[in-house]
């Protein structure tokens, strides 16, 4: 049944609203004399205690902190095809592993207690965000947090800078800066391959699931053997793998040289995950007023470069200067 209603019941109604929403000239715009640039890098705050790292409005790596992780994470780490190069837990063994949080900060001996694990003694806890910077060249966050152990005794404290650069190709470089700070008396970094870094690749870039390939910089390829990875000294490992049907991906994780014993020791394996092992060897002990510094380099890159493109993205990384991290 037509409508009772048409055009030519209201000619004049409908004229002015077209006059109203076609024709109408546009509004007058008010200059902005004083307007400043839009930093292409940008920290976005968001809900929940958790802080969004954009490129041009375009999220590359989000920080969670909140009040009940046993430690802050950065997930996810996007590569240039728009997906996560990592994920969080273990593909095979969510409950054991539930601590792979795509890229997290952890050991797994201070002073006795075990901070790696989701069954340990101690908890990373934020206690505040000393800083967001936005530029063009890069976003940061620089946070506090306190290494809780057994009994809530703080066995130190931790700056942690979080600075995402940009980089040709939807490529991106993040740099992670850690300052430990020993609370009521020296700290002891147990001997052990696990900690300071770990990062979760994603379940297609590892050997195991998707055929990706693991590498170092001194030629060893593969996780076992005389030529494999696994605990060997580097100045970079990669993990590079497929992560959509078409397009391959991955991400360097590179040692700074003024890190105590450059070249450090890997751990890596075919399941897909990698970290720096600090303490492989030995352990490190932090004074009271002698704050240890480290610096890792995640270069997260499109396809599966070469060995060379590697060496020289990590000389770039090794020419950065490390300072001290703000303390407000």
């Amino acid at each position: 049944m037509k409508s009772p209603f048409s055009a030519r019941h209201f000619p004049g109604l409908l004229a002015s609203l077209i006059l109203t929403v076609v024709g109408r000239p546009a509004a007058a715009q008010v200059a902005l004399p004083d307007a400043k640039p839009v930093p292409r890098m940008q920290v976005l705050p968001l809900p929940d205690d958790q802080a969004s790292i954009r490129q041009d409005g375009v999220e590359r790596t989000r920080y969670y902190f909140g009040p009940t992780l046993h430690r802050p994470f950065l997930y996810p780490i996007v590569g240039p095809s728009g997906r996560s190069l990592t994920r969080m837990g273990h593909p095979h063994d969510p409950v054991t592993h539930s601590h792979h949080n795509s890229v997290w900060i952890a050991h797994h001996d201070v002073n006795g207690d075990s901070f790696w694990d989701d069954r340990g003694a101690g908890r990373i806890v934020h206690r505040r965000i000393l800083r967001y910077d936005d530029t063009d060249e890069a976003a940061s966050i620089v946070a506090l947090n306190a290494w809780v152990g057994k009994g809530g005794k703080i066995q130190m404290m931790e700056r942690r800078g979080i600075l995402v650069q940009p980089l040709p190709r939807d490529e991106w470089l993040l740099i992670l800066d850690l300052q430990f700070e020993a609370q009521g008396g020296p700290v002891t970094l147990g001997k052990t391959p696990f900690g300071p870094i770990g990062v979760r690749m994603a379940k297609t870039i590892g050997v195991n699931d998707g055929g990706g390939l693991i590498r170092n910089s001194e030629g060893n390829v593969g996780e076992k053997g005389t030529n494999g990875v696994f605990w060997k000294r580097a100045r970079w490992v990669d993990c590079s793998g497929p992560i959509t049907p078409k397009a391959a991906e991955g991400i360097s994780l590179l040692d700074h040289p003024s890190n105590p014993g450059h070249p450090t020791p890997f751990h890596v394996r075919n399941d897909g995950w990698m970290g720096a092992s600090l303490t492989l060897d030995r352990p490190i002990t932090i004074e009271p007023n002698s704050p240890l510094r480290l610096r890792y380099g995640l270069w997260v890159h499109g396809g599966v470069p070469g060995v060379e493109a590697i060496n020289e993205r990590w000389s770039h990384f090794a020419r950065t200067t490390v300072q001290d991290l703000p303390s407000r």
